[in-house]
């Protein structure tokens, strides 16, 4: 938290009111912290974690020894849901950090930090890591019906990093799609990806092994699109981390890119 304070000193955010995602001790979190960054008055904040969706339970099938029980899967990161004053009503803003696509590790499978002993116990790290990340989609996906449930026009946002590109199951469960669902009733409640008015050859906040993914989406209610001017991606000097020696070392900033969106309210 103090180093954005640092970093938003001198800009237009200089001065706001932060609000983060913080460890059961009330602390801040080191690393992968969620914050709200607001001029704006702020009605309330909560963050949530396993809170609509409990923890499912598995049996890993390949861990040394082997789990004599299911166990929980829990998420590692809550979500932190921000309600702001504007306008004279509340605009949801939910911010999020999904599970990486990083397998998850499994007892006596791993040789060394990067090394898996066997293939199958890299897959089952895999499914475990896409358990976690759809438990935090559904998550998500349960509150914006809520939302919706109790104001059917409400103003919400949904935006961060969501380990997903925009045709994989975490980011469609969040819009709700009516090609999805396909239930026209439900027209009100789908969000929309402002990632469609980027032109597609710019429109990516991730190279991996040379190829630009787009990972990190903001997703709106329709009543928002009357508001929305625009949006870009500043993904300029995006490097590749994948690379040989593309570490945090040589490449301080960020991997992943900012995505940066104009509203306009009178």
């Amino acid at each position: 938290m103090l180093a954005l304070q640092d970093l938003i000193a001198g800009t237009n955010l200089a001065g706001a009111t932060l609000v983060s995602t913080k460890p059961s001790d009330n602390a801040v979190y080191d690393v992968r912290n969620l914050v709200v960054a607001t001029h704006l008055p702020i009605i309330s904040h909560r963050q949530l974690h396993n809170d609509l969706v409990d923890k499912p339970t598995y049996r890993r099938l390949t861990a040394i020894p082997p789990d004599p029980n299911p166990i929980e899967i829990g998420v590692e990161r809550p979500i932190l849901h921000v309600q702001i004053n504007l306008d004279s009503r509340p605009l949801h803003v939910i911010n999020v950090h999904l599970k990486s696509k990083i397998p998850t590790d499994i007892p006596g499978q791993m040789l060394d930090t990067y090394t898996w002993r066997a293939a199958d116990a890299w897959a089952e790290g895999s499914f475990i890591s896409s358990m976690k990340r759809m438990s935090q989609a559904l998550e998500v996906r349960r509150l914006v019906d809520q939302i919706l449930t109790a104001d059917a026009d409400a103003w919400i946002v949904v935006g961060g990093d969501f380990n997903a590109t925009p045709d994989e199951i975490p980011v469609l469960a969040i819009r709700g799609a009516v090609e999805d669902t396909g239930n026209g009733d439900l027209s009100n409640r789908i969000l929309v990806p402002i990632e469609h008015s980027i032109p597609a050859p710019s429109r990516y906040t991730l190279y991996h092994q040379g190829h630009g993914q787009m990972l990190d989406h903001m997703l709106v209610t329709r009543n928002l699109l009357a508001h929305y001017r625009g949006s870009e991606i500043h993904n300029e000097v995006l490097h590749d981390e994948s690379a040989a020696f593309g570490t945090d070392r040589k490449y301080p900033e960020s991997d992943h890119a900012p995505v940066v969106a104009t509203f306009e309210f009178e």
